[in-house]
């Protein structure tokens, strides 16, 4: 041992045993003044010295057994799948729906479950489920990232509020356009009308070219043809491309019990459900490149089409239960992660048909495979989007 390095532990058990028939024969003071070279020599406290001296066996004690993994490898594997066809999500969101999609995902032949692997996955607590995922890594799978006006008529007749976070009727939509211009605003571009129910979670996309009337009617004939469930209320921002006359046209003559609200000016919190979801289920895919030709609005429609399915029945989602003010700080409750397809049956607003043919879509869908075909898709719609550095490449 160097000069200058430590004691090991054998060594400072050697050490003490030299010195203990020393230290049981002195009296007080001699104890003290031992204790204190002691201490200096081996850097243990005076404490624990003294614990050590009045033992009669120095030697160390054999390591204790371990106790064994109660999940093991192929729970782990069956986990980290889930995960994988869940999108990452967090533990959170991926344990209360991990049983249910793990067998989905075997009728598909995905995973193996077994009765033993079934039973520890409908026991297995989120803070495990988060301790077995945080060995492993999400994959980059994103395209790269890149770094008022005065209220017209229709707009003034519109009233300034929030939907309530506890609304637990669907059809409550907030909505908003989101640009897909690039750096430069010029010329016509991409767009992405998004629609998010505040009770369920059932979010809707439409890509248009330009926010022109005649865009973003079209775009709203494709929602509301599509959508399972009747729009009770729509709460945009305040853009001149939501409060027009061939918009209120449209409304009055498919929605014409309709009832409109809008966000305060430049209070983006007035919009929080869509506007977390412009980030998860916009940018997060597309950042913020620009699309400006019909063949890229066309390939992104068809990828919206592909997380229609992808979000709505498989994506379990987390809704605030309860709010509580304890001693100045608001403490949020949430309920268990579900999806919005489940969310939407628990409301019973669905007839048998649509039921059936939702419940149809859900069986037939297999979600790993549908993630691995939006990956690609997103590849190719990347590979769009750069052709001259592709080329320069």
């Amino acid at each position: 041992m160097a000069a200058d390095d430590e004691m090991t532990i054998a060594e400072r058990r050697k050490y003490l045993k030299k010195q203990r028939t020393r230290y049981r024969r002195a009296n007080r003071a001699e104890k003290g003044r031992l204790l204190s070279e002691m201490e200096t020599v081996t850097g243990l406290h005076r404490k624990s010295l003294v614990r050590l001296l009045n033992q009669e066996n120095l030697s160390r004690q054999p390591a204790r057994t371990r106790r064994g993994r109660t999940y093991g490898a192929e729970v782990e594997q069956v986990i980290v799948v889930v995960w994988e066809s869940l999108d990452y999500v967090c533990a959170d969101r991926v344990q209360p729906q991990l049983l249910a999609t793990a067998q989905h995902l075997a009728g598909f032949g995905e995973v193996h479950l077994t009765p033993q692997i079934e039973a520890q996955l409908e026991r297995i607590s989120v803070a495990t489920v988060q301790r077995l995922l945080h060995r492993h890594r999400r994959p980059p799978r994103r395209l790269p990232q890149k770094g008022p006006e005065a209220a017209n008529r229709l707009r003034q007749a519109v009233p300034m509020q929030r939907i309530p976070w506890d609304t637990a009727e669907p059809g409550h939509f907030e909505v908003d356009l989101v640009h897909h211009a690039g750096g430069s605003a010029a010329g016509e571009y991409g767009h992405t009308l998004q629609l998010i129910d505040v009770a369920t979670g059932w979010s809707e996309r439409v890509a248009l070219l330009g926010r022109s009337q005649a865009a973003m009617a079209t775009a709203f004939r494709q929602v509301l043809d599509r959508l399972p469930f009747p729009v009770l209320e729509l709460h945009p921002d305040n853009g001149s491309e939501f409060f027009n006359a061939h918009l209120q046209r449209l409304f009055d003559d498919r929605l014409p019990t309709l009832v409109r609200s809008r966000s305060r000016p430049y209070r983006k919190n007035d919009n929080r459900f869509v506007e977390q979801k412009n980030a998860t289920l916009v940018r997060a895919y597309l950042g913020h490149h620009r699309l400006d030709t019909a063949e890229q609005i066309a390939a992104l429609n068809a990828l919206y089409d592909q997380l229609w399915v992808y979000y709505n029945l498989f994506q379990p989602v987390l809704r605030l239960k309860e709010k509580r003010i304890i001693d100045g700080k608001t403490r949020r409750v949430w309920d268990p992660a579900q999806t919005p397809y489940q969310r939407l049956l628990a409301t019973g607003m669905l007839t048998i048909e649509q039921q059936g043919r939702l419940g149809q879509w859900y069986a037939s869908t297999n979600p790993r495979r549908l993630r691995r075909e939006i990956d690609a898709a997103l590849i190719d719609l990347w590979h769009d989007c750069q052709p001259d550095r592709l080329a320069a490449d």
